[in-house]
């Protein structure tokens, strides 16, 4: 008995440190994996348009660097980058509202269509109010109605007039100073800008030309710089109408039809034609179009393709101060989720790519950070800088649940009113027609 006694004190001396680390893995391990395997796994479905990289010459590069860093990241999770296009992208995501057939995220986020809790996720409950601080006050407050923050603000961009230098110096024309000018001192840089430069008794150069087409603003700075309004902030109605609207119209419909400083096409030519005879064919003097186009100016002028050029504000009206209208925030939102660990994902991507770091790198693209405190990533670019404070003269575009509808027609009737098959009063009667008989 003794001797069986002593083996068995053998055997526990000998077995109990193994026992010991066994037990103790046996009681974190598992907590670790478990921890681990909270976390949700699988597939998330991401919607983009293309952000040009003028250096690299890709659309996408910006976002699939941030998909292959957050991926390493997050063994198991996989987001599946779907590109859309700039003008087809719009009409994808509403056909996508109606069928239900959407993306986990889109660059929605500041678009009142998709502002309501049975289409995107409220990410208020997912950031502190020190997180929401960070952003500067214009993207916060494009992506927030009725308290709630409908997206994730990424970069910012405007529209800005684009004026080039190597034409007003032909011509002996000084550019605005500062770069501002009234609308009637443009009407006259305009004038001495459209000429006929081989004497053939046909014009061949105009001061100005730009688009008209839904969901773009370029010529928008012009139509609202008399004061204005398209949708009443307090009453949210329709109000673009009576004195300063009408003006507002018939100072871009003058250009071509009275000074006729602008091709006869305006109206009709597409934005690339336009872009075109601006960039390319150089027989356009001032063109108006977003920060973009200061990478894709800078570039060709490296390449020695370019020609020299600067900014400028809108003309000022009689509202005093110029002011540009523009969908300037780009914002990505989360659509319903009934997965509450990929939900949580999907704001973790969110928060991933607008890290501060990746804020950063918006240079690239040639928009600006959404952040605040962001080093000035623009301090030896002297145009991007002035471009930067012309975000302070953007206004966003209404929130309002029929705003495609509303921007669709008005740009329609306008263009009409271009082309010279309406007045601008009978334009905007019609569009006030219309309007009011979808709003109501």
């Amino acid at each position: 008995m003794k001797k069986v006694l002593t083996i068995l004190l053998v055997i526990f001396i000998i077995m109990w440190p193994i026992y010991f680390i066994s037990f103790n893995k046996s009681q974190n391990t598992p907590t670790i994996e478990k921890e681990k395997d909270t976390e949700w796994k699988g597939v998330i479905e991401i919607w983009d348009y293309p952000r040009l990289n003028v250096e690299t010459g890709s659309r996408y590069e910006w976002m699939l660097d941030k998909i292959r860093k957050f991926e390493k990241e997050n063994p198991g999770v996989y987001i599946e980058l779907r590109p859309i296009d700039l003008n087809k992208g719009p009409i994808k995501l509403e056909v996508g509202l109606k069928t239900g057939n959407l993306p986990d995220i889109a660059p929605v986020g500041a678009d009142f269509t998709f502002m309501k809790e049975d289409i995107l996720e409220p990410l208020d409950l997912y950031l502190s109010d020190k997180e929401k601080q960070k952003f500067k006050f214009q993207a916060l407050h494009a992506v927030t109605y009725d308290g709630k923050m409908w997206g994730m603000p990424v970069m910012m961009t405007t529209y800005t007039m684009y004026l080039n230098l190597d034409l007003f110096r032909q011509r002996g024309v000084e550019p605005p100073i500062d770069g501002n000018w009234t609308y009637e001192e443009f009407v006259e840089k305009m004038k001495k800008l459209t000429w006929d430069s081989d004497n053939d008794s046909k014009i061949d150069h105009y001061g100005f030309v730009s688009f008209i087409s839904p969901n773009y603003y370029n010529l928008w700075g012009i139509i609202l710089s008399d004061g204005a309004q398209i949708i009443d902030e307090n009453s949210n109605k329709y109000v673009f109408y009576g004195d300063k609207a009408i003006s507002g119209v018939k100072k871009v419909v003058d250009l071509k039809k009275k000074y006729k400083v602008t091709p006869e096409e305006f109206g009709l030519i597409s934005g690339n034609k336009a872009w075109d005879m601006f960039n390319k064919e150089q027989v356009i003097a001032v063109y108006p179009t977003g920060s973009w186009a200061v990478r894709v100016l800078d570039n060709a002028i490296r390449k020695g393709e370019g020609f020299n050029y600067t900014i400028a504000n809108y003309p000022i009206g009689d509202k005093r101060i110029p002011v540009s209208l523009n969908n300037s925030v780009c914002a990505y939102g989360i659509f319903k989720q009934e997965d509450k660990g990929k939900l949580d994902m999907c704001v973790k991507f969110l928060k991933f790519i607008s890290q501060e770091k990746y804020q950063e790198e918006l240079e690239d693209l040639g928009v600006f950070p959404a952040k605040k405190g962001i080093k000035d990533i623009y301090e030896n670019n002297p145009k991007m800088k002035r471009l930067e404070d012309c975000l302070s003269y953007t206004q966003i575009i209404p929130k309002h649940e029929k705003w495609k509808d509303i921007d669709r027609i008005l740009q329609n009737q306008i263009r009409l009113a271009i082309i010279g098959e309406k007045s601008s009063q009978d334009a905007l009667d019609e569009a006030r027609k219309q309007i009011e008989m979808i709003v109501e």
